[in-house]
């Protein structure tokens, strides 16, 4: 029971992101880069926080650690400057489909043996993102939004896969939030798209709460469930996003992107099923 509140807390943090981002830039009247600028010192401190007090040190010099952090920023960057046209449940959602799109595409492209069960899953999950974004829909949503969501979608898919082969999840996280900070504070100087008090707050929740604190969490839990658990655990990420976007920040759930939800979820949830 107490792993499954865990769990289930972790989901909601990450969740919790594209709402705090959606409220900041919205009701807040705060700006992306600005947003993303604390979000990611923020998360740095938390993080590192958590490191040091465990080992001592963050190693912030490693192999591959250019990656880890390009792809990293790629995704913070691009999810903070979706949110100023996307609503935060879609975003979630087309963040979410496009993450497992950019996995899949890895494995195929390494060769890997891949069951039938697994591409008719990325088929149908690529075909409700299609659904989704298809101009003239009544969700009608920018196509600007869409490229920025869908380039943090592989920004965070190529961080995926890049972390498979970390030897210490949490530890490489927080040397690459710190290597991020300075391209916030860049992107906020060329921008300087504003800050406001309430948007301070909310950017400072997503770093060090449902980001920092959330990652930490979703490490501890990972070593005691299955992939296949995990992977389908993460399925209620966007759910809970267009839920609590409906009824915290009154965005609209039009029949269309409940049933292209429900096919980008049923997607993703072949492709964890055959990884068994």
């Amino acid at each position: 029971m107490r792993l499954f509140l865990l769990i289930a807390l972790t989901m909601v943090a990450f969740a919790a992101n594209s709402l705090l981002n959606r409220a900041a830039l919205t009701d807040a009247g705060m700006g992306p880069a600005a947003f993303a600028m604390i979000r990611l010192g923020a998360g740095a401190a938390m993080l590192g926080f958590l490191v040091l007090r465990r080992s001592g040190s963050v190693r912030l010099m490693a192999p591959g650690r250019a990656i880890g952090a390009g792809s990293l920023a790629l995704y913070i960057f691009g999810f903070s400057f979706a949110y100023v046209t996307l609503d935060a449940g879609v975003g979630a959602l087309i963040l979410f489909g496009g993450v497992q799109l950019t996995m899949f595409g890895w494995a195929v492209l390494r060769r890997e043996d891949i069951p039938p069960l697994r591409w008719a899953g990325a088929a149908l999950a690529f075909a409700g993102l299609i659904w989704l974004c298809w101009p003239g829909g009544d969700a009608a949503l920018p196509v600007t939004g869409i490229a920025l969501m869908t380039a943090a979608a592989f920004g965070w898919g190529v961080y995926s896969v890049h972390g498979r082969g970390s030897t210490d999840a949490l530890g490489d996280t927080a040397a690459n939030f710190i290597l991020c900070v300075p391209l916030g504070v860049l992107a906020f100087a060329l921008t300087f798209d504003g800050v406001t008090l309430a948007g301070l707050v909310l950017a400072i929740l997503s770093g060090a709460v449902t980001s920092g604190l959330g990652y930490a969490l979703w490490y501890s839990v990972l070593p005691k469930i299955a992939a296949t658990t995990a992977a389908v655990a993460q399925l209620t990420v966007p759910v809970i996003a267009l839920v609590s976007g409906s009824a915290l920040l009154g965005e609209v759930l039009t029949p269309s992107l409940i049933g292209a939800a429900l096919v980008v979820l049923a997607g993703v949830g072949l492709a964890a099923l055959a990884k068994r």
